[in-house]
């Protein structure tokens, strides 16, 4: 693509960016229309191994003043080869993603992040290779149960999560990130989650809703004496795959690998 075409493209995906509300006076919803929203979570496979995740509490925090935390996070690209516990992780899953309070008949979740008419269109997908009592493979968050369900073994996955990341070249060692981290958060969106509500406006709510999750993310770890790096530059197609997921009706928006830092002082 030449420069001037190039051009002309940005500044086309530069209107999508934009707020086009006014314009859904004119669009009938599937929730207007009386159509069931999609569900909490997604179902649990049959047979498949579900654990039990401890319940949050405060006793693994290592900082607790928010103007610490906040003033110290930044993006850690390099770890320890030290596990992560079940109860750090069970504590970055609520942080994350965990159901405060159902609400609706259990069909409207509360959540500790927030989400455009709280909507919470993202499965999260974890790429397990150092956690204290879980085998290494490929699980999915059950917010509203806050349970694990292992899918499957993935071979080499630490290879395949760096070759899907594109390499991270920026790490150095390309590999660093993914062969020492204890695992990755990989979230994926469900889009009619929040397009039956917003249809045409949805994508532009989905992406922000992306960032919420994420930050959420970077000031639990640092609250536990973690680290992560969100990662947006990655192989769309590579990723679902990992995942297995359709890319249609769900794919990947964000990644971020998280792991034990070393803490001065």
């Amino acid at each position: 693509m030449n420069t001037v075409k190039a051009k002309k493209q940005t500044l086309k995906f530069r209107e999508t960016m934009k707020a086009g509300f006014i314009k859904l006076e004119k669009v009938i919803s599937d929730q207007t229309k009386g159509l069931e929203r999609g569900s909490l979570q997604k179902e649990c496979p049959k047979d498949a191994e579900v654990i039990e995740l401890p319940k949050p509490d405060k006793s693994v925090l290592k900082k607790s003043d928010i103007f610490d935390c906040i003033g110290d996070r930044q993006s850690r690209r390099k770890y320890t080869d030290d596990p992560l516990t079940l109860e750090e992780l069970s504590y970055l899953l609520w942080a994350t993603q965990g159901i405060k309070k159902l609400m609706a008949n259990g069909k409207v979740g509360l959540r500790t992040v927030p989400s455009g008419g709280c909507m919470h269109p993202f499965e999260t997908y974890l790429a397990v290779n150092n956690v204290k009592g879980l085998k290494k493979g490929m699980y999915r968050y059950q917010p509203v149960d806050h349970k694990l369900v292992k899918l499957f073994t993935v071979p080499s996955m630490p290879r395949k999560l760096t070759k899907a990341s594109l390499g991270q070249t920026y790490v150095g060692n390309c590999a660093v990130t993914f062969i020492w981290s204890a695992v990755t958060f990989i979230w994926s969106a469900v889009p009619y989650k929040t397009e039956w509500r917003y249809s045409l406006e949805a994508k532009k709510i989905i992406l922000q809703d992306s960032g919420h999750l994420c930050q959420n993310l970077y000031l639990a770890c640092e609250s536990i004496g973690c680290g992560t790096c969100a990662i947006g530059a990655y192989n769309q197609k590579l990723f679902d795959k990992l995942c297995q997921l359709d890319g249609k009706d769900e794919f990947v928006v964000y990644v971020a690998p998280v792991g034990k830092i070393e803490v001065k002082g």
